[in-house]
C-alpha cells in the first residue's frame, strides 16, 4: 500500500487547538491500557499519514481523557488535549 503524505495536516492540527505532539518522546502506551499509544498516533500525524490517522479513530474516541498519562509524561506534553484536536479533525474530515 502507497502511503499519502499531507505535509500540511500538522498545520491543521494546530489550528484547531493546543497541540504540542512534537514533544512526544518515548512512554508508548495508555496506563489504563485503553488500546492507544500516543506516540504511535501523534508521529502518524505529525509526519502527515492522515490515512493512518483516520485508522485509529476507535482508540482516539475510547481515550477517557482522565490525563493518567499526563502524569507520567517525561516531556510534559498535553496528550489530553492533543487527543481532543484529533478527535475534532476527524470529526470534522467525517463530515467532508
Amino acid at each position: 500500500m502507497t502511503e499519502v503524505v499531507s505535509p500540511a495536516l500538522a498545520d491543521e492540527l494546530r489550528a484547531l487547538g493546543e497541540f504540542d505532539a512534537d514533544a512526544c518522546m518515548n512512554c508508548g502506551v495508555c496506563p489504563l491500557e485503553i488500546d492507544l499509544l500516543p506516540r504511535r498516533l501523534f508521529r502518524h500525524a505529525l509526519l502527515g499519514l492522515d490515512a493512518r490517522v483516520r485508522a485509529d479513530a476507535e482508540p482516539v474516541f475510547s481515550c477517557l481523557l482522565c490525563g493518567a498519562c499526563e502524569q507520567s509524561c517525561p516531556a510534559g506534553v498535553h496528550i489530553t488535549d492533543n487527543v481532543r484536536v484529533l478527535r475534532r479533525w476527524l470529526l470534522e474530515e467525517a463530515s467532508r
